[in-house]
């Protein structure tokens, strides 16, 4: 049984129901995110935990504000008509509720029983209702726990094979980047992927460069650097040897040593952007890929950023799937086509020993 908190209530999951006329079932208007999370024990005093759950929370609240799901008020921006603090305290208390040690916790906020286009017409001419705030709506506030996917040891030491998707991502998309409730061609993508005994599927953009799988981000490792592609956010912050320039919050934190290194060794090579414009990226900043980035500057590794093609997959010593619910996992194999040598390599077993000791620290509060 899942636990479930419904706008402000918590609720046996039999009797928690959405209205025929919430835009989530109406149209697919809504965000959401995935966490991994658990009841608690005494070290940290019976509180439920969640990992990494500032991030998750801000970049749910960064994508309903870009598609116009948020509300922003004097207090800050409020998601649901919650304030980003409570609705923190709520994910944490449906974690204990849920007396799982781990559980994977999702979080929805759908537009609520509004119709979207009378509410845009009616802020847009200044009407009375929107000038007494019909105009901002509260919006459906879901979270549910549940048990945590157990992934086998032999996936995480041998590591999984991958499939290349089908269906093409754009970067003129304006949902791309983001986690909405269009998720029915992933699911697709990922069913077909399962029918040939693979455990994702890649995913590349409409100019054949990879975007990352259908629920995951990609890092790849080559000659002892990792690569990976640039990330909604990112663009235009990156410069010609695939380095940060700008840094924003959410980034994960640039090693400077490292970077000086990199750019020193390039040093014949521009290493700036030029002012310009640039198309934004249709893959998701990952919260997981940004702590494996953190990382892998900790343990002496380099990331670049930059657009990767399937040469750089199929050449990669090691390439490595992140997400919030298993962490990093390695690939093995792309469709045929062996990486490295085969199995999951030193690097990414590393990356997925310290992500195990992270959740054990995050029970505690520590992360």
């Amino acid at each position: 049984m899942s636990e479930v908190y419904l706008n402000g209530r918590f609720l046996d999951e039999r009797e928690a129901t959405l209205s025929v006329a919430d835009a989530g079932l109406q149209h697919g208007v809504g965000v959401f995110e995935t966490l991994l999370g658990g009841c608690g024990d005494a070290g940290n005093g019976e509180q439920g935990w969640a990992m990494l759950l500032d991030e998750h929370v801000q970049r749910l609240a960064m994508a309903a504000h870009t598609l116009g799901l948020a509300t922003l008020s004097d207090d800050g921006m409020s998601l649901g008509g919650m304030q980003l603090s409570g609705l923190s305290q709520a994910i944490r208390e449906t974690a204990r509720r849920s007396g799982l040690t781990r559980c994977r916790l999702r979080l929805t906020l759908t537009g609520g029983e509004v119709n979207l286009l009378r509410r845009a017409q009616g802020v847009q001419s200044g009407s009375q209702g929107a000038a007494s705030g019909a105009g901002a709506f509260a919006g459906t506030v879901l979270i549910v726990a549940s048990p945590a996917t157990q992934y086998p040891q032999s996936a995480r030491e041998q590591g999984i094979l991958a499939t290349l998707a089908d269906t093409r991502v754009s970067p003129l998309d304006i949902m791309a980047g983001h986690k909405t409730l269009n998720y029915w061609w992933r699911l697709r993508e990922l069913g077909l992927a399962a029918g040939k005994g693979a455990g994702e599927a890649l995913v590349f953009s409409v100019s054949n460069h990879l975007s990352g799988g259908c629920v995951s981000n990609a890092i790849l490792i080559r000659k002892g650097e990792a690569l990976t592609p640039i990330a909604r956010g990112e663009e235009g912050r990156v410069d010609e040897q695939g380095l940060m320039t700008q840094h924003a919050p959410g980034d994960a934190p640039a090693d400077e040593a490292l970077r000086a290194e990199a750019v020193a060794a390039a040093s014949a090579t521009q290493t700036t952007r030029r002012p310009g414009v640039y198309l934004p990226s249709p893959t998701l900043s990952g919260i997981t890929r940004a702590w494996a980035i953190q990382e892998l500057a900790g343990m002496g590794v380099l990331t670049r950023r930059r657009m990767v093609t399937i040469s750089d997959v199929l050449e990669a010593d090691e390439v490595m799937l992140t997400n919030s619910s298993w962490g990093v996992l390695g690939v093995s194999r792309v469709e045929g086509a062996t990486i490295g040598a085969g199995a999951a390599g030193s690097i990414t077993r590393e990356l997925t020993a310290r992500w195990e000791r992270a959740v054990d620290l995050g029970k505690l509060g520590g992360i």
